[in-house]
């Protein structure tokens, strides 16, 4: 078969046919045309994207619990417990608040004049009230109905001058006997 050189003269590879088309049919076949284009060959970046979004995937569904915690954290750290003194100052202070309260005071003096409250502030009285009685006893503020002198034992109850009294007439020779 003969090599035929191509040449750049018009009419060298034949006839030149001419089909008159709308402007419609150049429009759908230029649509085809660009989607052929289009589809052609991978995704650029396909080889590294398809790994990244595997992994993506992954990390979204599986995350290790052990990654950080959202409670905040205190900068500043108090390690020594609060001491007694502390402890009773906050007693004396919510005491002192509750002893100041205005609404208990009213809710008391309304209960004092003989009215009846309902049910939930009579609950919150005696709340505060009971509360009120707690702290006196912890503080020691609460007096005791009895007398110190029954609580006493007899011996404790002596005077220091019958003690005193005893002691001199104590007689030491018994106790070489035994």
């Amino acid at each position: 078969m003969t090599r035929k050189k191509k040449t750049r003269k018009p009419g060298s590879e034949g006839p030149a046919v001419y089909t008159d088309k709308s402007r419609n049919q150049l429009d759908i076949e230029g649509i085809k045309r660009k989607k052929e284009r289009k589809r052609k060959g991978l995704k650029s970046g396909s080889r590294h994207s398809a790994e990244q979004a595997a992994t993506g995937r992954a990390a979204g569904q599986r995350k290790d619990p052990r990654h950080g915690s959202k409670k905040p954290v205190p900068l500043i750290v108090d390690t020594k417990p609060q001491t007694k003194q502390q402890r009773r100052m906050s007693a004396e202070q919510e005491l002192a608040m509750l002893e100041n309260d205005a609404q208990l005071m009213v809710l008391l003096d309304r209960i004092e004049a003989g009215e009846k409250l309902g049910a939930g502030l009579q609950k919150q009285v005696d709340q505060k009230l009971d509360r009120i009685e707690q702290l006196m006893s912890q503080l020691g503020l609460l007096e005791d109905d009895e007398p110190e002198l029954e609580a006493q034992p007899k011996a404790s109850r002596r005077s220091d001058d019958d003690l005193l009294d005893q002691f001199e007439n104590m007689d030491f020779d018994d106790f070489d006997k035994e």
